[in-house]
């Protein structure tokens, strides 16, 4: 049975955000939760449908929110074979190969992690993102492969939630881009926001959007007469945006090889090394890794950093690459 919150706002809470003010009057209910209600059209404002769960409200608005029956995850276990790093009562960190999605979406509603997690325990996961998806705090791209941490309670989701709101998750990741980037390290500060050509996509944007920041630095550069000139590069993420560095890359005129919606032409490559051309046409993946992911862990407030290698199709890549430059 659906529930109804009805609430008129005081003096006292003029001008304050309605996430905000729904929490303080209604703290059973986690903020992440009271979000994607709203974002879910399941907010009234003196009647009014809103989806900005900012907005600000004002004394004697009168504040509506529905929340719906939970509805019975209906997802099939999925049999694969998942790469564990750690796991303890509270929390896995998963890594996660390319070519597999986080959660169920328009498409695939069977061969995802979280179909996977169904299949390793299908009661031990969070429930704050909704029955698709249950467990899942953050994600990363299908054809980016790295760490990933899954809540297995709603304490320990909201907690770790909140950590990626306030930017304080350390991500790292390791990516090979066309040409090289001046200066060789720094940092992107944009805004970003849905492609107006492509809803698929993102772009940068002078002033609508949100707010990306990414810190990179030049790992290698490899260039000679037999390959197109290639870098490896080490991403730091400020913060967690939709394709973020793909996007900021893209920008910067370096998109990331391998990369199907932000990238380069290869057709237009002369001269170039045989073997080299032979494997970064059979890639089927962005060279976009995941490498290194830490917080706090929310039951023990300790600090717990994880690290990834590069996986064997991309550590081939460089190798090819370093042999063509000796």
């Amino acid at each position: 049975m659906e529930k109804k919150i009805n609430l008129i706002v005081d003096k006292i809470e003029n001008d304050i955000r309605v996430d905000v003010f729904i929490k303080k009057r209604k703290d059973a209910v986690s903020r992440t939760r009271i979000k994607k209600l709203i974002l879910d059209k399941k907010l009234t404002i003196n009647n009014k449908v809103v989806i900005d769960p900012s907005k600000k409200i004002y004394f004697n608005d009168q504040i509506k929110l529905i929340i719906p029956e939970p509805k019975k995850a209906s997802l099939k276990p999925y049999k694969f074979n998942l790469d564990i790093v750690f796991e303890d009562k509270d929390l896995i960190v998963l890594n996660k190969p390319a070519g597999i999605v986080i959660h169920p979406g328009a498409g695939n509603f069977d061969n995802t992690i979280v179909n996977a997690l169904m299949n390793y325990n299908k009661n031990s996961f969070s429930n704050i993102g909704g029955e698709l998806r249950p467990g899942i705090v953050h994600r990363i791209d299908k054809n980016t492969s790295g760490l990933v941490v899954v809540a297995k309670n709603n304490l320990t989701h909201e907690h770790l939630s909140n950590q990626f709101n306030k930017h304080t998750i350390n991500r790292v990741y390791q990516l090979l881009i066309w040409g090289k980037v001046r200066p060789s390290k720094g940092k992107i500060e944009t805004f970003i926001k849905r492609s107006s050509k492509n809803r698929q996509m993102m772009e940068v944007s002078s002033s609508k959007g949100k707010k990306a920041i990414t810190n990179y630095k030049t790992l290698e550069i490899f260039e000679n007469d037999n390959i197109p000139t290639l870098s490896l590069l080490e991403c730091k993420l400020e913060t967690g945006r939709t394709h973020q560095i793909r996007v900021h890359m893209n920008y910067l005129g370096n998109s990331i090889v391998g990369d199907d919606k932000y990238k380069k032409k290869f057709n237009s490559l002369k001269n170039i090394d045989p073997l080299l051309e032979k494997i970064l046409i059979k890639l089927n993946r962005q060279f976009l890794h995941a490498k290194t992911l830490g917080f706090i862990h929310p039951k023990k407030n300790k600090e717990m950093t994880f690290n990834s290698i590069l996986p064997n199709e991309l550590q081939i890549i460089l190798k090819t690459l370093r042999n063509a430059v000796k």
